[in-house]
């Protein structure tokens, strides 16, 4: 077999510190890896004035807000199937993200041409409520596409890296350019960013088989043509599948932890003006992205790999579940932001890298419709209905932040039970191919 460029380098040789890889995979890893991050980096320049916004709300507005979300979520992945069904699946993804930057460059023009914003900010906060998900889910649908179940139990978490890197360099290019451009002029930024992400799409799909070897030729039908099928076929796959199902859960019992905490944030920096707002929600990214690079990069894949996929998902949900009984017995400011933090940085290493290897146990179609029903229309029906559920409440029932955190606990413990049965699932369905060969040290 002819030696890729870079095989056996040192390059190689530094990668293989942080995870397990072979060296016909460093060349598709590393471009993966800066496509992540250069998407996560135009999400999270946008992401802090999102944030900043839902404070001038009330939660009963924040909630409507999430609905009207769900809904747009809901048409989005109907329309989204349609085009998977007939566009030609080498285009796909370069379409999807080019279709966002436009629509970016699109808001800035109406910045530019409304003096009354309300209508127009609460606009963006559903649109980038809607982009926040469904970026990242193309991401990892052409993530699973390119790598084999075995490559990606040992590659995801550090691919996932990169993405925590992104999530620091945004908030960076937010503070700083927020002062000399203004805000509105980050939406061009965003849409540069993602504009770059084009070519590293293009290259990665000629790696799948230069290096990888995980498909024939660049000329195969299945990448000329389209996915076809049904365009809402990935509803009824989601709807009849128990596998696919427990993920679906396993993401709406996280939304439901999130969704609380998030709340509880809001409220408790609402006496603050939005221009601070944004600085204490950049600043969190920035420190949650910092902790989550270490843990992605060297530890995740690791986990994932020896102890199993069932311990790697139940991880995170036993550990925040901790945490909120600490929160119900010292209901503080200072626990709530622990939780946040721990929350992200566990989801974003581990939760996150773990979901995502699922993926690669099922065919290209279920990759490619069902993932983003569950990806994306779950995610924000969970997001509704939990955000209505806290407003219930709190503001029906009078709960205080100790009783919620109880309450949160129990169901952190039915998402952990959650995340044992899809381990168990994705090793009985033979994801993690034990006979692949091992990567030779270099």
């Amino acid at each position: 077999m002819a030696t890729t460029p870079g095989e056996g380098g040192a390059v190689q040789r530094l990668l293989a510190k942080a995870c397990d890889i072979a060296p016909n995979e460093t060349r598709t890893t590393l471009a993966s890896f800066a496509m992540v991050l250069v998407l996560m980096a135009s999400y999270y320049i946008l992401r802090p004035v999102r944030d900043a916004m839902a404070s001038d709300w009330s939660d009963a507005e924040v909630s409507w807000l999430w609905t009207a979300t769900f809904f747009v979520s809901f048409i989005a992945v109907s329309l989204y199937g349609a085009v998977v069904t007939r566009l030609a699946f080498r285009r796909l993804v370069p379409t999807i993200y080019t279709f966002f930057a436009l629509s970016f460059a699109l808001f800035y023009l109406g910045t530019q041409s409304f003096s009354e914003r309300t209508l127009l900010d609460k606009s963006f906060y559903v649109w980038i409520s809607l982009f926040s998900l469904f970026h990242i889910s193309v991401f990892w649908s052409f993530m699973a596409d390119t790598f084999t179940k075995a490559q990606a139990t040992r590659l995801f978490a550090f691919i996932g890296a990169g993405a925590s890197i992104g999530g620091l360099l945004g908030p960076t290019l937010t503070a700083g350019l927020a002062q000399q451009l203004g805000t509105d002029y980050l939406l061009l930024v965003a849409a540069l960013l993602i504009v770059l992400t084009l070519p590293l799409i293009l290259w990665i799909q000629r790696l799948k088989v230069a290096d990888l070897h995980n498909a024939g030729s660049l000329l195969d039908t299945d990448q000329i043509q389209a996915i076809g099928g049904n365009p809402l076929a990935g509803f009824s796959e989601f709807l009849t599948s128990r596998y696919l199902l427990g993920i679906g859960l396993f993401i709406f019992l996280y939304t439901s932890i999130g969704s609380f905490v998030y709340f509880e944030l809001k409220n408790l920096l609402a006496d603050y003006d939005r221009d601070t707002r944004s600085q204490i929600w950049a600043g969190m990214d920035f420190a949650v992205n910092s902790m989550t690079i270490l843990v992605a990069a060297f530890v995740t894949g690791r986990i994932a790999r020896r102890l199993g996929l069932s311990f790697t998902l139940a991880l995170v949900p036993v550990l925040i579940g901790a945490g909120l009984l600490v929160l119900a017995a010292m209901p503080t400011v200072s626990v709530v932001v622990g939780i946040q933090v721990a929350r992200r940085v566990g989801n974003y290493a581990v939760s996150r890298p773990a979901r995502e290897m699922l993926f690669t146990a099922v065919d290209r179609e279920t990759r490619f419709k069902a993932k983003q029903v569950i990806d994306i229309v779950i995610y924000r029906g969970g997001d509704m209905l939990n955000a209505w559920a806290f407003t219930l409440l709190t503001t029906g029932l009078g709960l205080g932040m100790a009783a919620v955190a109880v309450i949160g606990a129990g169901i952190a413990a039915v998402w952990a039970l959650v995340g044992i049965y899809l381990g168990r699932r994705f090793r009985d369905m033979g994801a993690a191919d034990t006979t692949e060969a091992e990567p030779q040290p270099t």
